[in-house]
């Protein structure tokens, strides 16, 4: 099986592959390539929709340029914790961000999430996020209040008083929470519409289904999280980087 990156003609081949509506997996066996190696590759570049063969090759050279500067000005630059692949590791957070992406998060606010995940400790300085993503302060203070708002990152002090922004393991248990309340809000709402339209009238009858639906599926997804929470967490192992705190990406 053929290693290292992926050609230009292979990424002409992924192309056609997909306006053929072919699956990564068969993709995959025409290149004798991973399929992960196909997914990672679609998804950093604008989804099978908008993939374009020219296109992502010339961003994973711009990538690799960007990355081979950012070394030659700090070499020490978000070092990766031993027994992980360097390369595997930032391919790996850019399809994870392209996935947050495409389900509808803004692209900043999803490469700091994408960030924050992959450390162990789950934790970041606003100074750490700037140095690996090589972004303005203002730039993550801005994902970091969409963020915030949304469930996905609390925030904390560390012994030198610097604010830190966590990820807990429960992330997903929390914005789900954070979206049930902001349901339950507009179920409210939509009710007191309801009395101020009449509940005779279509628009007050309107408001009522509205209220109805979204109070059942607001009820019926905290339920179903909570349930999920309490039986199919994993914990982290004892003594885990997680456990003992700021840890590398």
């Amino acid at each position: 099986m053929p290693g290292g990156r992926l050609t230009q003609q292979e990424r002409r081949q992924i192309a056609l592959g997909l306006a053929d509506d072919l699956a990564y997996a068969e993709i995959a066996r025409g290149l004798d390539r991973p399929t992960s190696t196909i997914t990672r590759e679609v998804m950093r570049n604008g989804g099978p929709t908008a993939y374009r063969a020219d296109r992502a090759h010339r961003a994973t050279e711009q990538r690799s340029h960007r990355r081979k500067q950012t070394a030659l000005r700090d070499p020490s630059a978000t070092p990766v914790a031993p027994g992980r692949d360097a390369e595997e590791v930032r391919a790996f957070e850019e399809s994870y961000t392209a996935v947050l992406v495409q389900s509808g998060m803004p692209k900043m606010m999803a490469r700091v999430l994408a960030a924050l995940t992959i450390t162990d400790s789950g934790t970041l300085t606003a100074a750490d996020l700037v140095e690996h993503l090589q972004v303005s302060p203002a730039s993550v203070s801005k994902a970091m209040a969409f963020l915030d708002g949304q469930g996905l990152v609390r925030r904390e002090r560390d012994e030198r008083r610097r604010e830190r922004y966590c990820v807990d393991n429960d992330v997903w248990f929390q914005s789900m929470m954070a979206s049930a309340r902001a349901t339950e809000q507009l179920v409210e709402t939509a009710r007191q519409g309801v009395g101020v339209l009449g509940p005779g009238t279509e628009a007050g009858t309107r408001l009522e289904n509205v209220a109805r639906f979204m109070d059942f599926v607001s009820e019926s997804i905290t339920r179903a999280a909570e349930q999920a929470r309490d039986v199919l967490f994993t914990k982290p192992p004892s003594g885990s980087p997680a456990e003992r705190g700021p840890d590398r990406i």
